[in-house]
């Protein structure tokens, strides 16, 4: 009976020395590992791609990371974040990993939306609404908004304007993203005008003043401006004028062959222009003769 209880107690201890024998070698082997981590996996190298209005240079600097940073603990959200509040012109960051030693910068850029002009110059903004850029030259290319005065906050941050203006900057938000998401944006490229109420006009290329509400569905009336452009072009004719979007999601009308235009970009005084009253009807002491126009037949629903 002795020798048993000998053997036994021997067998539990050699277990209990097992156990700790496995913690104790899991401990060196982790320990082994993260102090390899540490060492070898630095970063020895940054590239940086999709990016042309910001040098590389420029992109690694506003990231935060340098050489000889641990690869593993680079902090990817806060290294997208500091490259968006430095570089305004930055839309997308998208930080990967490339082992052994690489950080890779994957970047995606913006475009100026519209302007506007301040005392201290022209805020240039993204369709979201983010000051982008103060410059002391208006530019070309890039539609000058009427009707909203800016609050000017720091520059990365976004536009605000006094709590009257809201629905206006609403609308021009919303305007500026559908025109983006559909690919329609560069064919504004001289005026969006907020200077009634209720409407928002901006032009569509070299002949076209599109009239649309100031708030509901964006996208829909986008859509409606872009089927109309497709059915005149197929059908070989260009539409001209000033084309009224204010009736419905299906409904567009052309109601002048005339088109408007902000009195700012007029040429002269005595431009005989239609201008459209705040409910959208163009003002019938300056409609040319003849009833509006409706765009050739093929509809615009989508």
């Amino acid at each position: 009976m002795a020798a048993n209880r000998r053997r036994t107690g021997q067998r539990r201890r050699r277990g209990r020395f097992g156990i700790l024998y496995k913690l104790l070698s899991f401990l060196v082997i982790f320990t082994a590992l993260l102090v390899g981590c540490v060492v070898f996996f630095r970063v020895n190298k940054v590239t940086v791609t999709g990016n042309s209005r910001y040098t590389a240079q420029e992109i690694i600097d506003a990231s935060g990371v340098a050489l000889g940073d641990n690869l593993l603990l680079v902090n990817k959200p806060q290294t997208a974040r500091n490259i968006n509040r430095l570089l305004p012109y930055v839309e997308t960051v998208s930080p990967i990993r490339r082992l052994p030693d690489t950080l890779e910068l994957r970047i995606t850029e913006t475009v100026a939306a519209a302007r506007l002009e301040t005392a201290d110059g022209w805020w240039l903004i993204k369709s979201g609404g983010k000051l982008v850029e103060l410059t002391a030259e208006a530019g070309e290319g890039v539609p000058q908004v009427f009707g909203l005065t800016p609050i000017t906050p720091p520059l990365g941050a976004r536009l605000t304007v006094e709590m009257t203006d809201q629905v206006k900057l609403e609308g021009l938000r919303s305007l500026l993203s559908a025109l983006e998401q559909r690919g329609m944006l560069e064919g504004v490229s001289s005026f969006v005008d907020l200077s009634a109420s209720n409407l928002i006009r901006f032009n569509y290329g070299d002949d076209l003043t599109v009239v649309v509400p100031m708030s509901g569905d964006f996208d829909r009336r986008v859509f409606s401006l872009q089927r109309v452009l497709e059915v005149y072009q197929e059908q070989g004719e260009r539409v001209v004028g000033t084309l009224d979007l204010t009736y419905g999601d299906n409904e567009a009308r052309v109601r002048s062959t005339e088109r408007w235009i902000p009195e700012a970009l007029r040429p002269t005084a005595s431009d005989p222009t239609p201008v459209p009253t705040e409910t959208g009807e163009p003002d019938p002491a300056q409609t040319p003769e003849g009833e509006p126009s409706q765009p050739p037949e093929g509809g615009t629903g989508e």
